[in-house]
């Protein structure tokens, strides 16, 4: 069986570059967050939670609503910088992007939460600035939970499927990714091809789940050894 290798590679990309985009504002939203109290925190902070609980192609229609070529930010997009994002790659990584934020930004909030302040307040009495306070104490004491949203973030986008189907469609070598080769491999009756993949997304989920496991149990002990 002659197995194309470019779904890995277009799952790979998409991937690493949703986990860029999500781990940036995962992590800043989450900090502004647990750092701010305002009317309507419990609405915003459930909206950015909503696709973790709504079905892949719910969220998927909506992007393709807003992105779309009569969505307001299709047609922004298409008339201000001439960029399409249905049916392109773009629109798998913005699909990655929305159904992935979630688990960063729940990650990222509870290490946030878990910082203490008393440090924080500490380096502001000696006159550190909000941004310094931000890459000298919270940064660092938070780091494994962010660590771990950013793994699971780039699980998470490696195997999406339902958004990126809806957005993105089905583009051999452009946006058939291993989700979608696997679901058009099996509607093909290509089972050879559908189990190849699937051991190949397994492995790598596996894999990733796997590390994170081990990084998380040794960083639990080193904590122990320390106290």
């Amino acid at each position: 069986m002659e197995t194309n290798l470019t779904p890995l590679m277009l799952s790979l990309k998409v991937a690493a570059l949703s986990t860029s985009f999500v781990f940036v504002l995962g992590m800043l939203g989450a900090r502004w967050m647990t750092q701010k109290e305002f009317w309507g925190k419990n609405v915003l902070e459930s909206f950015f939670l909503l696709p973790l609980v709504l079905p892949p192609t719910v969220v998927g229609f909506g992007l393709l609503l807003l992105f779309g070529k009569n969505g307001f930010l299709g047609q922004l997009l298409e008339q201000w910088f001439g960029i399409q994002v249905v049916f392109t790659l773009s629109g798998a990584v913005i699909a990655s992007i929305v159904v992935s934020f979630p688990l960063m930004y729940q990650s990222a909030a509870a290490a946030f939460t878990g910082v203490d302040q008393r440090l924080e307040n500490a380096a502001r009495t000696m006159g550190a600035s909000e941004w310094r306070v931000f890459w000298t104490v919270a940064f660092p004491l938070a780091w494994p939970g962010l660590l771990a949203g950013l793994v699971l973030s780039f699980a998470r986008g490696l195997g999406e499927f339902g958004a990126t189907l809806m957005l993105a469609g089905y583009i051999p070598g452009k946006t058939d990714t291993i989700p979608v080769a696997i679901y058009f491999a099996v509607e093909a009756g290509q089972m050879e091809k559908a189990l190849f993949w699937v051991v190949i997304i397994v492995s790598l989920g596996m894999g990733t789940t796997l590390w994170l496991n081990w990084w998380s149990r040794r960083n639990v002990r080193r904590y122990a050894n320390q106290k």
